[in-house]
């Protein structure tokens, strides 16, 4: 079977390689001409793990082909992934664009029975428009194709995407007929075989589905860290606390990890556009709304826990440890990272940031403040050396076992931040530092 994907970005990528080595003929597409010419030439433009492997062994294969004709892809595909972005617009909600414009691309290309899908992260009710719009670009040239439209949302992390793609704990599939349903199974083959739960409903709880694991996890977060900030005014560890309630069959253990706030592409998008498709429809989502609120307050809370530590914060060097917004991605959209760098360089500090994988992303990001109180080092002995403060923002495993004689005999001052709790405060004040963590 021939499917294109369109969108190479990390949730189009993953699924186009991992869908060719489910044998599936892959046709990516995207308007960006550069990235396409270093897709075809077997060059990742992402840094996830396994990917490479993946794209080298497809490529040579010829089971994966990279192009920004998208209406030659539609014309040879029998399915249609859309998963370009969704990014949010000023006020939270979703931009559609260019989900629309695949859409009409679609309508204007189409030229037999196709299966039309919803792989982008989009609000409630997008799969009906992305239907409408196809209808209406057939109507102008007087055809008349039967098409089907699914919602099949993706449930990948970052640093794991290749790994969850082929062992997902379900597959959601929003359909509104049996022969769709029939071919997004036999897309999936590899998994059905291997009794991978599939949960089929209707286009709108499909959307929702992939909204509300979301936000529910994000909550999950927003809800330790809380916690954590209590137990540091009772004298409480939020670590003992997360694992008794962890050990609970009813809340698990999963996502009950104290630190500066949650990040990325997914979770501070999400809550945001749950939010807003609640007041669209006038039903508030007040626990929503809290979680929201409550991760930015706890970024700005790291930056107060490091404020306090100081008479004055200016002149002073702080060694930033990970500026990704977790391990193993180089992805730093929303990372506490950056509201802390920000805020030290506010205050008037030094900041010496290093990241095993995020640099380059950072760099980019940061280029106005290179050099204006900020620097980027080439390793975290680098970033450490005379510096009055260490801070880890991102638990990257190098970052775990780290040297801690040479981390004190390299510092300038003692001061010791965890903001992911990797250490213990026995075995980091034994070597003379002052250990302040989150919620210990």
């Amino acid at each position: 079977m021939k499917i294109s994907i369109f969108g190479t970005g990390y949730v189009g990528l993953i699924s186009g390689l991992c869908f060719a080595d489910f044998g599936l003929d892959v046709i990516c597409v995207d308007v960006d001409k550069v990235k396409i010419t270093k897709l075809s030439k077997g060059i990742c433009p992402i840094y996830e793990m396994g990917a490479d492997i993946l794209l080298e062994r497809n490529v040579k294969n010829n089971k994966i082909y990279f192009t920004t004709d998208g209406a030659q892809a539609i014309k040879d595909s029998e399915v249609i992934f859309i998963a370009v972005g969704t990014p949010p617009t000023l006020d939270g909600e979703v931009d559609l664009t260019a989900v629309f414009q695949v859409a009409e691309l679609v309508g204007k290309y189409i030229n037999g029975y196709k299966v039309v899908v919803d792989k982008s992260t989009v609000p409630v009710g997008t799969g009906q428009k992305v239907k409408e719009i196809i209808k209406n670009e057939m109507e102008k040239r007087g055809v008349k194709y039967e098409f089907d439209v699914v919602s099949n949302p993706e449930f990948l992390r970052e640093g794991r995407a290749v790994y969850d793609f082929t062992h997902p704990d379900r597959i959601v599939l929003g359909v509104e007929s049996k022969k769709a349903e029939e071919i997004m199974k036999k897309i999936y083959k590899p998994l059905y075989l291997k009794e991978t739960p599939f949960v089929i409903t209707n286009i709108e709880t499909a959307e929702m589905i992939k909204y509300a694991s979301n936000a529910f996890l994000a909550t999950k977060i927003a809800f330790i860290n809380e916690i954590a900030n209590l137990c540091e005014k009772v004298g409480a560890n939020v670590k003992q606390v997360a694992y008794a309630m962890g050990k609970d069959s009813r809340i698990g253990s999963k996502f009950l990890h104290a630190g500066p706030g949650y990040g990325g592409s997914c979770f501070p998008k999400d809550t945001m556009a749950l939010k807003k498709i609640g007041e669209k429809y006038g039903c508030e989502l007040s626990i929503v709304s809290a979680t929201i609120k409550a991760n930015e307050r706890q970024k700005l809370l790291m930056v107060e826990k490091i404020k306090k530590e100081f008479t004055t914060l200016r002149s002073k060097k702080i060694a930033i440890l990970g500026i990704s917004f977790k391990p193993e991605t180089d992805d730093i959209r929303e990372s506490p990272a950056i509201t802390i760098i920000e805020n030290l360089l506010k205050l008037g500090a030094n900041v010496k940031a290093y990241d095993p994988k995020a640099l380059d992303n950072a760099k980019r990001f940061f280029s106005h403040m290179i050099g204006n109180g900020l620097t980027f080092c080439n390793n975290a002995l680098e970033a450490i050396k005379d510096s009055d403060a260490l801070v880890i923002v991102t638990e990257w495993y190098e970052f775990r076992n780290m040297d801690l004689y040479e981390v004190k005999n390299l510092l300038k001052g003692n001061l010791f931040f965890d903001l992911r709790n990797i250490y213990s405060k026995d075995e980091v004040e034994r070597f003379g530092l002052k250990y302040i963590g989150v919620g210990t």
